[in-house]
């Protein structure tokens, strides 16, 4: 079955339907952080830059429409005995443990003051964090998730904002993984159930709209 065939058969049972974006949107920059394009780190996956980039310009665009902006990032204790089973089971983990200079934002993605970075220790931003009590306190009702990976931390992300009451928005080319593979099954799943999976174009547009208002 080719993929025009798979999402037709996926929309014809229901699946695949259009959320579309809010009102009051916050961008999230998911885990954006040196362990993901420094060589010789575990994590290092050079098919995710493009993402950075995209994440880049979104990143000004959303600073110039005013709407909340928050980073992830991964940190643990020495050991990683907050990390519980997660850090057990992928080992590559340790490269987050306080003071590593891998857990630094990438460039282009440092927080400018007032902005929020939300600090975790699983794959979602909302679990365990106050990301869900700020983005409430700030009406949003609307999630545009960028970052890595896809399979991971960015899909983890999408699936519980919707479970936490917000439309999950994923910028395909601001999200990234290892493989072509995994990145391209899970967009397809987040898009199929979960998320609206959108361009880079369509969100820069979106943004620049609330701009002028």
């Amino acid at each position: 079955m080719s993929d025009s065939d798979l999402a037709q058969d996926y929309a014809k049972a229901g699946f695949r339907g259009r959320l579309g974006f809010g009102r009051r949107p916050a961008l999230v920059l998911v885990d954006l952080v040196q362990a993901y394009f420094e060589p010789g780190s575990p994590l290092h996956a050079p098919a995710v830059e493009p993402a950075r980039q995209s994440s880049v310009r979104l990143l000004a665009a959303a600073r110039q429409a005013g709407v909340l902006i928050a980073f992830t990032r991964v940190v643990y204790r020495a050991g990683g005995a907050d990390g519980g089973v997660f850090f057990r089971k992928v080992k590559a983990l340790s490269v987050f443990e306080e003071g590593s200079a891998l857990g630094a934002f990438a460039a282009g993605i440092e927080p400018a003051p007032g902005e929020l970075i939300i600090t975790k220790q699983y794959a979602s931003a909302f679990f365990g964090t106050s990301l869900a009590a700020s983005l409430t306190a700030a009406s949003i009702d609307t999630v545009i998730i960028t970052g890595v990976t896809t399979s991971g931390c960015v899909r983890a992300t999408a699936v519980d904002a919707m479970q936490n009451g917000f439309i999950p928005v994923v910028i395909r080319d601001a999200v990234g993984d290892r493989d072509a593979r995994p990145h391209e099954a899970n967009l397809f799943d987040l898009e199929s159930k979960y998320a609206d999976v959108v361009g880079e174009s369509e969100a820069l547009s979106y943004l620049e709209a609330l701009s002028t208002r």
